[in-house]
C-alpha cells in the first residue's frame, strides 16, 4: 500500500490532499468493496428512517423552540492566545467555543492544556476536537497513546470530546469507515470510562449514508456533523434538490432511525469561504463569497437550522482566519469582518429567546420570537429585495450588524441582509393570544 505524507497547510488550518485526484480515484476504486458494505446498514433501517424524514418535514418550524445556548465558535491556538480570544468570544456574547487537539502535536499537549484552562477560568464551555492522520491508521499502537494522554491532559477541564475529524475526505487520513472505526472504537470506550462524553463521528458535508454504519457500531451521543452548504451559496439554496432545512431533517431522520434512538444532534463546523483572499481560501472558485454574503449567510443559517428544532448547538469554524474567520488577521491591526457583527448582534437579540413560528404571506422570510415579554421578527429576502406589509405594528429595527433604526410605518423594505423588528406592545399582545 502507498504511503503518503501529511503535509498541513497553515494557510487554511487543514491538511493539503494527500494525492493527487488520479491516484485518489485509484484508492476509491480499489475500495470498492467497502463502499458496497455501506448498503445493509441503510438498507435494513430504510423504512423507520423514510417515514421519521417525512415526519420531521413536516414539523418544521411548525413549534416553539428554544434558542438559548444555541451558537458557538471555535478558536485555534495557532493563531490567537487565549486571553485574547476570551475577549473576543465574550464580546461576542458566545458562551461555547471549540478547540481542536490534533494527535501528531502530542508534544504540545501541556500548551493546549494552558490554552484550555484559561478559557474555562474565563467561564467558556470548551469542547475539544481529536483531529487524526494517517499514521493514527497505520499505528494504532500511536493512536491509543495519543488518547490516554488525551484523558490525563483534559480531566476536569471539559465535558465533550470529538472523536476523529472530516474523516470522509481522505486528506485527513482515513479511506474507508471501516479504517474510522478502528480508531473510533477504542476512543470511544476509553473516554467514557473516563467520564467524558464522547461525540461523534464528524461527518462532512452531505454524505449522510456514513451515520447509520457507524451508529450501529458506536453509540456516539450527542451525534456531531460538519454540515457545510457553501458549495450551493446562499443557505436557502438547493443542493440535488435539498434545501438547509431538508438537510436538516434527513440528517436527522437518518441518525434517529439507524438504531431507534433520538439522539441529540450538533453541527461542530460550518462557514463560508471569503472571495479575493487567496491561498487563505480553502476552497477555489464557486464557493467563495463576498464578507457581506458570508455576513448574511451566517444569520440565515443559524436561523433555518436553529428554528428546526431539530439541531441543538452550532460551532462556527473559526474565529481569526484571513480565508474564511470572523476576523481578518492578514494586517498588522486585525479587523472585524461584518460575519463577526453580524453573530454579536444575533447572539445579543436571540440568545435566551424561543422561536415562534414563521409569519406567512409575505414573499420573504419572517420568522417570530419572543423574549420575556417582547415579540421580534427576524426578517430577509433570498434574493434581491421586495417592499412588505407587514401585519403588525414595529416600535424599532436593529440592522444585521447591530444599528438601531426607527420605523415609521408597517410597510418597510426586506433585502438579503436579515433585519430585527421588535413588535409594539399591543401587537405583542394580540400575537400571543
Amino acid at each position: 500500500m502507498t504511503v503518503y505524507s501529511f503535509d498541513w497547510n497553515p494557510l487554511t488550518d487543514q491538511p493539503h490532499n494527500v494525492a493527487s485526484r488520479r491516484e485518489r480515484l485509484l484508492v476509491h476504486l480499489r475500495n470498492i468493496k467497502s463502499y458496497l458494505s455501506l448498503l445493509p446498514p441503510n438498507l435494513k433501517r430504510l423504512y423507520p428512517m423514510v417515514k421519521l424524514y417525512y415526519d420531521y418535514r413536516r414539523q418544521l418550524y411548525q413549534q416553539p423552540v428554544a434558542f438559548d445556548a444555541l451558537g458557538g465558535v471555535a478558536v485555534s491556538p495557532r493563531v490567537l492566545p487565549a486571553e485574547e480570544a476570551l475577549t473576543y468570544l465574550k464580546e461576542l456574547g458566545v458562551q461555547r467555543t471549540l478547540v481542536r487537539l490534533p494527535s501528531w502535536e502530542r508534544e504540545k499537549l501541556a500548551s493546549y492544556q494552558d490554552y484550555i484552562q484559561i478559557l474555562r477560568k474565563g467561564e467558556m464551555e470548551v469542547m475539544v476536537a481529536l483531529l487524526q492522520n494517517r499514521d493514527d491508521v497505520l499505528d494504532p499502537a500511536r493512536w491509543e497513546g495519543f488518547l490516554l494522554e488525551v484523558r490525563d491532559a483534559l480531566d476536569g477541564l471539559c465535558r465533550d470530546i470529538e472523536i476523529g475529524h472530516a474523516w470522509n475526505r481522505t486528506k485527513w487520513g482515513i479511506w474507508t469507515y471501516q479504517e474510522y472505526l478502528q480508531l473510533a472504537r477504542p476512543a470511544f470506550s476509553l473516554i467514557k470510562e473516563s467520564g467524558f462524553r464522547a461525540l461523534g463521528p464528524a461527518v462532512i458535508d452531505f454524505e449522510f449514508h456514513l451515520y447509520p454504519p457507524v451508529l450501529q457500531e458506536i453509540d456516539f451521543e450527542p451525534v456531531t456533523s460538519l454540515l457545510y452548504v457553501d458549495r450551493v451559496g446562499a443557505p436557502e439554496n438547493k443542493q440535488f434538490g435539498w434545501s438547509t432545512s431538508a438537510k436538516v431533517a434527513l440528517l436527522k431522520a437518518m441518525v434517529d432511525g439507524a438504531t431507534d434512538k433520538k439522539r441529540e444532534l450538533w453541527v461542530t463546523e460550518v462557514n463560508w469561504p471569503l472571495a479575493g483572499t487567496g491561498d487563505y481560501s480553502p476552497a477555489a472558485g464557486k464557493p467563495n463569497v463576498s464578507e457581506e454574503e458570508q455576513a448574511n449567510f451566517l444569520v440565515r443559517y443559524y436561523l433555518l437550522v436553529g428554528a428546526t428544532g431539530l439541531v441543538r448547538r452550532i460551532y462556527w469554524w473559526q474565529l481569526v482566519a484571513p480565508g474564511y474567520g470572523l476576523i481578518d488577521s492578514r494586517d498588522k491591526v486585525w479587523r472585524q469582518r461584518p460575519a463577526y457583527y453580524a453573530l454579536k448582534t444575533m447572539t445579543r437579540i436571540l440568545e435566551g429567546a424561543q422561536f415562534l413560528k414563521v409569519v406567512p404571506g409575505l414573499g420573504s422570510y419572517c420568522f417570530l420570537f419572543g423574549k420575556k415579554e417582547q415579540k421580534i421578527a427576524v426578517c430577509w429576502r433570498h434574493h434581491g429585495e421586495q417592499k412588505v406589509k407587514l401585519p403588525f405594528l414595529i416600535d424599532q429595527g436593529i440592522t444585521r450588524d447591530g444599528e438601531s433604526f426607527s420605523v415609521s410605518s408597517s410597510e418597510m423594505v426586506i433585502s438579503e441582509r436579515p433585519v430585527y423588528l421588535f413588535l409594539r406592545q399591543e401587537e405583542t399582545e394580540e400575537s400571543g393570544r
